[in-house]
């Protein structure tokens, strides 16, 4: 059996593809438990957080097992596979697990050197364990996974290469201010009581807000969150919890918002926000969209005196003077379909100009243009919003006056909010492109080493560990011939006596002892070296031995070891 990991994270897929492939809680027990019904596989753990989803399985087919574990993410994600295989990426054996231990490590974070993911992972093994889906590969490797990734920040200074994604995110808000001077004494409200929102809750109690307000669909939990924080020594902050029905409410006197839930839509939109808050659209960027909205609700959302184009089957308003031109921006198409995109183009390149007019854009380059739209909308199921459109230079942008701070995955707030004049926003996707650049540490190199070295002893003691059964076989099937062929002395000297019979056993175990000590030694040397898996089958056939003997020591050995995990978790 081997180590396989089929994954997709921010390095290999844009947030919108990560957005959809999000998987809950049940997703990811219903995937767990088909893995391990699939052929491929005997053992399987899911890694999933707002920026990864990952399916370690052990496998006895690599090819047979790509492919399952790429089809079950598909199917459980409900992103398409053919949508998906694109960014998936593959590791397998040593690859796989130089993975996971640099993921531990915090070196493929998002915000390099962040420590949350080894919860993560832990939770991810837990999970696993509870399912009796981890057997003694994932078991050993996750709890070593564990053990390098604090080794790594107890021996190198990695915490300072980068910080936890709450502090990058208020780092990013408070856009070139020191965190602490721009906090101070603002109000906050935290949405969600997660393990991500309450370690925002207490950063921003930690770098100075007044008041923080924790909403949350469960009641209990916000109440507890809340009281932790007015117990806190290292704060003044006050703290409360309100139900999730008074975010509207609360969002008319936040300063600071940071939302971190399991919602697989929208907390926030753009609309409640502006209508929350008496805010209009800035002047210098499109009209506010709906992520999810259609074309014609685009279209109402544009200015009064642009009307519907005849006969234009999408119901879009026209740019005015352009003959034949019914897309204004990315604001009437963000969210289209690519079917819709390609009956727009086919109607623009065909549709009746009127006599007289002139055409400010051509009517071909401008098909050819729709029709690009709707190829990349094949690709990623539909036209993305540009978040970020370039500003007008002749009006500035005010000042902001709401700071939102979007951590989850799927995004809670909707990424049209920033067209809203007094809004920063900054989310999943933002902290990505400003993580892209940042300088890496001199510790970062030490802890590659760590890593290296880390994965070079795993897999030698998992190689090491393949033969250990064929070993014990081995033995056991000399000491039943020494048991047989001292039964058979004895029917043939029966005068022996009890002292005479046990030096004869002693020195005849001591010869089979000392024929077998250095070829099992050596043996269990050459296993644990790159290529060594071999060295078992040939013990197993050099001697004979019988293959159920071997699988029976494994299975027992296997069973000796979910004890012990079950008993630590």
């Amino acid at each position: 059996m081997s180590l396989l990991v089929v994954g997709l994270s921010h390095r290999s897929a844009p947030v919108s593809v990560l957005e959809r492939a999000a998987l809950h809680v049940d997703a990811q027990v219903k995937l767990l438990q088909d893995t391990v019904a699939a052929e491929p596989a005997t053992e399987a753990a899911v890694l999933a957080t707002c920026n990864r989803i990952e399916l370690y399985a052990d496998v006895d087919k690599f090819h047979a097992g790509v492919a399952e574990l790429s089809t079950l993410l598909a199917q459980h994600s409900g992103v398409g596979l053919d949508e998906l295989t694109p960014y998936l990426y593959v590791h397998y054996e040593d690859r796989a697990v130089h993975h996971l231990f640099s993921v531990a490590c915090g070196l493929d974070s998002m915000v390099v050197g962040e420590g949350q993911i080894l919860g993560q992972i832990k939770d991810s093994l837990a999970r696993a364990q509870e399912l009796h889906t981890a057997g003694r590969l994932l078991n050993d490797l996750f709890q070593q996974a564990l053990r390098v990734g604090k080794r790594a920040h107890s021996e190198t200074g990695i915490d300072r290469a980068g910080q936890s994604l709450v502090t990058f995110g208020l780092e990013q808000l408070a856009s070139g201010t020191a965190v602490q001077d721009w906090a101070l004494g603002k109000k906050a409200l935290v949405i969600g009581a997660g393990s991500m929102s309450s370690l925002a809750a207490a950063t921003l109690a930690r770098v100075g807000v007044t008041e923080i307000v924790v909403a949350n669909r469960t009641a209990e939990r916000a109440e507890r969150l809340a009281e932790i924080l007015n117990d806190g020594a290292d704060s003044d902050v006050v703290a409360r919890a309100v139900p999730m029905g008074s975010v509207p409410d609360e969002l008319t006197r936040a300063d600071v918002v940071v939302s971190c839930t399991g919602a697989t839509g929208l907390v926030l939109t753009a609309e409640a926000v502006a209508a929350g808050r008496g805010l209009d659209a800035w002047p210098g960027a499109d009209a506010v969209p709906s992520r999810s909205g259609s074309g014609a609700a685009q279209a109402a959302r544009l200015p009064a005196d642009h009307g519907a184009e005849e006969n234009c089957p999408l119901d879009l308003a026209p740019v005015p003077s352009t003959a034949g031109f019914s897309v204004l921006g990315e604001a009437a198409v963000a969210g289209m379909a690519a079917s819709e995109l390609e009956q727009h183009a086919a109607w623009v390149d065909n549709a009746p100009r009127p006599q007289g007019s002139v055409a400010l854009v051509d009517p071909v380059e401008e098909a050819d243009a729709i029709a690009a739209l709707a190829a990349t909308a094949a690709v990623i199921g539909r036209v993305p919003e540009r978040r970020k459109p370039e500003p007008v230079a002749e009006i500035p942008r005010p000042a902001p006056s709401l700071f939102l701070l979007d951590l989850a995955m799927p995004r809670d707030i909707d990424a049209a909010v920033h067209r809203l004049a007094g809004v920063r926003l900054v989310d999943i996707e933002s902290l990505a492109e400003a993580s892209a650049d940042a300088p890496m540490a001199a510790d970062v190199d030490q802890v590659r080493r760590i890593v290296a070295d880390e994965v070079a002893a795993f897999g030698a003691a998992l190689r090491a560990a393949h033969i250990t059964p064929t070993v014990v076989a081995l033995r056991t099937m000399a000491a039943d011939v020494v048991a047989n062929e001292i039964a058979r002395l004895d029917g043939r000297l029966p005068g022996l006596d009890d002292k005479q019979r046990g030096e004869i056993t002693q020195t005849v175990r001591r010869v089979v002892d000392k024929l077998l000590h250095a070829p099992t030694v050596r043996v269990k040397q050459l296993a644990a070296e790159p290529g060594g898996a071999g060295y078992a089958d040939a013990l197993r056939t050099l001697f004979d031995l019988d293959p159920e003997t071997v699988a029976a020591v494994s299975r027992a050995e296997d069973s000796t070891t979910d004890e012990k995990d079950r008993g630590s978790s």
